[in-house]
Formats: structure tokens, sequence, C-alpha cells
């Protein structure tokens, strides 16, 4: 094998590898928030100005409004440094890549586009912890850390694309407006999501499908959606009053709602495709086991581990829709063509 071929290879699997392990930093960052351990270190890159969680003593001397609790502090410090392999991970897909960058086809602009990514996740990161866990800076962390998966998943399937010597049988199909109000639709619910999760609202709304026994209960939806929340309260466990938060769970609620709506129809328009049928039933799939979960997490008051698997569920909705996405877009090979016919004529 040659020393571009078996760079290449390199490269495929450790893009593959950081899609994995960028699933395992945002459940890590769930997991890190349900537990309220947030701001278990008050500073940053370090805690209580050190690199490992210190003793208590030493946490008191640098700071002593903030007493430690080591098992939320060693949670957040978890965190950090799973997520700065990551970075490293990034880094070295970068690095790895700059030797085939000038081939035609070589997804350099990919590569690039995700170490700009993941440094913007690094500062959101801090200002997550100096702005005291601010609403807007949360959401857009949670909504940081699947753009960061996503590209990685991007980066594979443009590397594996390289590295395929199948010459395509039909252009690329661009995306129509059905499949961009399906992502527009998910992009919305998952930003709602986060907002719901920044600002303790997911209990909001008890019971189900009714709202605190109401179809249309009473919310503050100005409140609620205030986008310019004063910066500097501590936002540990939310600032908000009940309405708003009620208004912030309908409104995720609606959203549900009309995403499903989106994906049924996406997948009418398309059901007839054989080599998409697949990916949309996956979809529609993931998005019924969220749902559930969704409505298992109010009736059972947000236990953790059903939490967490909520998180897992908006994971994996994205990866999924970005596979249909690049199901759709990608031209069949010849080969795949060729194949595809002989299945045909054999159960002819």
């Amino acid at each position: 094998m040659t020393k571009p071929a078996s760079r290449l290879r390199l490269l495929i699997t450790l893009s593959l590898v950081g899609v994995l392990f960028t699933i395992g930093v945002i459940l890590v960052g769930a997991w890190t928030r349900l537990v309220d351990a947030g701001l278990g270190c008050p500073d940053w890159p370090g805690c209580y100005g050190r690199l490992v969680v210190p003793d208590a003593g030493r946490a008191l001397s640098h700071s002593p409004d903030v007493p430690l609790e080591s098992f939320k502090a060693w949670i957040e410090m978890i965190h950090r440094y799973v997520a700065s392999t990551l970075g490293l991970l990034v880094i070295a897909l970068v690095l790895l890549g700059m030797p085939l960058r000038r081939r035609a086809g070589y997804p350099w602009g990919v590569s690039l586009a995700l170490l700009a990514v993941i440094l913007l996740q690094g500062a959101f990161g801090a200002f997550t912890v100096t702005l005291k866990l601010w609403p807007q800076v949360v959401t857009l962390h949670l909504l940081g850390g699947l753009s960061v998966m996503l590209m990685f998943l991007w980066l594979h399937l443009r590397l594996r694309r390289f590295a395929s010597t199948e010459a395509p049988a039909t252009p690329r199909r661009a995306l129509t407006p059905l499949w961009g109000l399906a992502m527009v639709l998910l992009l919305l619910q998952l930003a709602l999501g986060g907002w719901v999760s920044s600002n303790y609202a997911g209990i909001a709304c008890q019971g189900f499908p009714t709202c605190n026994g109401q179809w249309w209960p009473a919310t503050d939806w100005s409140e609620g959606f205030h986008l310019t929340q004063t910066v500097g309260p501590n936002y540990l466990h939310g600032q908000l009053h009940a309405d708003a938060r009620t208004a912030i769970h309908f409104g995720h609620r609606l959203g549900a709602l009309a995403l499903g709506l989106g994906l049924l129809l996406l997948a009418w328009r398309h059901w007839h495709e054989r080599r998409l049928r697949p990916w949309l039933g996956a979809l529609l799939g993931a998005y019924a086991v969220q749902l559930g979960v969704g409505v298992a997490n109010v009736l059972l008051w947000l236990p953790l581990w059903l939490a967490l698997l909520h998180t897992a569920g908006a994971v994996a909705l994205v990866v999924l829709m970005a596979l249909a996405v690049w199901v759709w877009r990608e031209p069949v090979a010849h080969g795949e063509r060729r194949q595809r016919a002989e299945k045909e004529w054999a159960h002819a």
C-alpha cells in the first residue's frame, strides 16, 4: 500500500472515531448539566486555579465564596478532559490531511471548517462557566456539540467518497425545498430542546397530552423567549417564573409535532426510492422513540437515565438526517447500479 493510500485509510478511521468520540462527549456534557455540575469549577480552563481538582483547603483559598463539591468538580473536569482530547483529534486530522489537500476532491475545506467549529465550541465552553450558565450560551454550546459531530460525520463520508474509484452514474442532486424544511424543523427542535434544558423547563408541563391539566396552558411567551436576558446572575436552576418555563416547554411540544409532520411528509414524498427508503424508515423510527422518551420524561419527572436517553435520541436524529441527505444527494456508482439491475432481473 502506498503512503498516500495508508494516510487516507488512517484519516477515514480517525474521522469515524471522531464521530463516536463526539457522541460520548455530548453525553458526558449532558450528564454534567443534569447533575448540576456545570459550575462545579468556578473558573476555566482549570479548576480553582489547578489542572486537577484540588483539596478543599486550596479551593477555599482560591475562591472563598464557592465551596468545593468534589464530585461535581470532577465531573466538570472529566468533561473538559474528554473535550480537549477531541480537539487534539481534530488537529491531527488537519495535519494528516495537509499533504492531500491539493488533490481534486479532497475535503480540505471541511477539515478546516471542523477545526474552526471545535475552536468556537471551546470558547463557548469557557463562556458557559464564566457567564454562569447563561441560557443563550448553554444552548449554543449544546448545538455546537451536535455541529462538531455532524462535521466529523460529513468529513468521514467525504473521505470515503474521495477514496472510492467508482465513477458516478448519475449527477449529484440538489436539495429540494422539502428537504430544506425538514432540516430547518429539526434544527429548530434541537434549539428548543437546548432552550428547555438551559432554562430548566423539562417538567414545567406536568402530564401528557395536556399541560398542567389544560390543552392550552397559561404561558408567558415574551419572557420565556426573551433572548436578551441579563448577563451576570447565576443561572443554575434557572431564573424564569413558572409561566415562562411553561411557554418554553409547550413550545418544544409544538416543535415536536411540526417536526413529526415534516418527517412524515418527507417520507411520503420519497418512499418510492428503494435506496432512500431504509434511511427514511430509520428516521421515522428514531423520531417515534424520541417522542416516547420525551413523554416518559414528563410522566416520570425527568429521571437522569431517561434524560440522557433523550439526548442520545437527539444525536440519533441528527445522524440519520445527515445520512438520509447524503444518500439523496450522492450519485449512484456504476458498479452499484449494475448490481442493483442484476438483483432486479433476478427477482423478475
